[in-house]
């Protein structure tokens, strides 16, 4: 039976604790995915109360905390209910979708609302600060990885943050991987290649490494949406 590349001697070698400036960038970066998805949770949360009050904001404005989306949160936590008079503080592009917009804003805002939208947007302003200041941090301690993190950047749609992810959690000796596609394999987006008696059984990939491949994942998305490149070809 046939397994993934690295099964053995190649995820032994990987599997090797990384020098202490790899740990610590780890750590900081794994805690900022966590906050990244605590946002999310609670943007979440907000278009759910605000379709609890029968606001559909969601569906005309495409960021609902832009400047036009956090000024009509603020006249509806100040008590305005005027579908015209909230729909008039859209700026920009969003004023093309007045009529839309007013029809979307005919909600039955009630003070429960207004309470939890309150809660919801204080925790999201938290997070933003706290995602601002960590980021600070983890830009203190990029002094080692900063010619690595440059080569990654060079590569079509890994952006700043993508290539210190990467390098947290692969780190910058590549000995340890045999082949790249013994590094495939521990990242967990190596096609499975299990056979009996010639006959192909199955095709998963293993859960490697999530923190990795959540953000390869990420890449893969915006290189699928690209054009003009090697990558979005392939």
């Amino acid at each position: 039976m046939a397994g993934r590349p690295g099964t053995r001697h190649g995820l032994l070698r990987a599997s090797f604790i990384p020098p202490a400036a790899v740990r610590d960038l780890r750590e900081l970066t794994r805690y900022r995915q966590t906050l990244i998805h605590a946002r999310t949770q609670e943007v979440n949360r907000l278009h759910k109360h605000l379709e609890s009050a029968n606001l559909k904001l969601g569906a005309v404005a495409t960021d609902v905390l832009g400047k036009s989306g956090r000024e009509m949160l603020a006249a509806i936590l100040a008590g305005e209910q005027r579908p015209e008079t909230l729909a008039q503080l859209a700026r920009g592009r969003l004023r093309a979708k007045l009529p839309q917009l007013r029809r979307a804003l005919e909600g039955r805002v009630q003070a429960q609302h207004r309470a939890l939208l309150r809660h919801v947007l204080v925790h999201i302003d938290f997070i933003k600060g706290q995602l601002e200041q960590l980021t600070t941090e983890i830009e203190a301690v990029l002094t080692p990885f900063t010619e690595p993190v440059a080569l990654l950047e060079t590569i079509p749609c890994i952006g700043h943050t993508a290539a210190v992810t990467i390098i947290a959690e692969i780190g910058t000796d590549m000995t340890r991987f045999p082949s790249a596609k013994h590094l495939a394999s521990w990242a967990g987006v190596c096609p499975g290649n299990r056979q009996s008696a010639g006959k192909r059984l199955g095709g998963r990939t293993t859960g490697g490494n999530p923190w990795l491949r959540a953000i390869l994942g990420e890449v893969a998305w915006s290189i699928a949406h690209t054009s003009s490149s090697y990558l979005a070809a392939q």
